[in-house]
């Protein structure tokens, strides 16, 4: 029998997860993995600004690195990895007017995790880390010109309300994951471990396949566009997205997001980044 309580209920930060995961207070958890890079830089190796621009990339990058994260996480707080799975890509909503990715200069735009905060500098613009229950009101206030989500999470808290702009380019594909103690996992017989992982393995293809339809639905919705069955229609402008813009962000993984990653990890855990080239390079041309 399992016991499920919804992080928001019990007062516990999406940052904090390995945390009480490894002080014993959670045997089980669906692991928020960029909130949580901070306790473990390791973490942001799956999911580099530019790294996954699809979906087709991003399972198998995550399929590659998935092992490495593994020994990692058992290594520092006893939590196996039982998948990773996507949110979905994370797009750009504005309230000025833009018309292409180069626009966001001397733009204040939201941001989530460091890896994002150094590729926003590098377009001119200013990261600010934002919680995203707080953005709506950022958004409206001014504190913030430009926002980064998935377009369904910004449809259901209402960020169309409050910007004029939206450019579907995926700068990351938002990878979270299941996670287990080991002294949890430890506990389970041998049979009922696989009948565990089979579980798990069958939700996450689900999760997989329904993102994608999921992420398509609410773009259609947030440009007022047809079909639109998961979200409520609104009417932002829908920025092309250029060649130059595509460029700009798979260069963004070589030149901007794995060099600054990968000293930082390094530091923290010594051959991170080989480990990373080793295993996720070959799929993204950095052999």
């Amino acid at each position: 029998m399992v016991e499920y309580k919804p992080a928001d209920t019990i007062g516990i930060k999406d940052t904090e997860q390995l945390r009480v995961m490894k002080a014993g207070l959670f045997e089980m958890a669906s692991l928020r993995m960029s909130q949580n890079s901070r306790d473990e830089p390791t973490i942001l190796g799956l999911d580099l600004v530019g790294l996954n621009p699809d979906y087709k990339t991003g399972k198998a990058v995550a399929d590659a690195y998935a092992p490495i994260l593994d020994a990692r996480l058992q290594k520092q707080f006893g939590v196996k990895l039982l998948g990773v799975w996507p949110f979905g890509p994370q797009v750009v909503f504005c309230k000025p007017p833009i018309g292409k990715l180069g626009d966001l200069k001397g733009l204040k735009v939201r941001v989530y995790d460091q890896n994002l905060a150094k590729f926003v500098e590098s377009l001119g613009g200013t990261p600010v880390p934002i919680s995203f229950a707080e953005v709506h009101q950022s958004l409206s206030l001014g504190v913030v010109d430009c926002a980064i989500t998935g377009p369904s999470s910004a449809n259901s808290a209402g960020w169309p309300e409050v910007t004029t702009h939206y450019l579907p380019i995926g700068m990351q594909i938002a990878l979270n994951g299941y996670g287990i103690t080991l002294s949890a996992w430890n506990k389970l017989k041998p049979e009922d471990q696989k009948k565990l992982q089979a579980a798990f393995d069958g939700l996450l293809a689900e999760i997989w396949e329904y993102s994608e339809e999921l992420f398509l639905d609410a773009s259609n919705c947030n440009v007022g566009k047809d079909p639109c069955v998961t979200g409520k229609k609104f009417g932002l402008v829908n920025v092309p997205v250029t060649p130059g813009d595509l460029d700009i962000v798979r260069k963004a993984v070589r030149d901007i997001s794995f060099p600054s990653w990968a000293e930082v990890c390094d530091k923290s855990n010594p051959g991170c980044s080989a480990a990373w080239k080793k295993a996720v390079g070959p799929i993204v041309g950095m052999n």
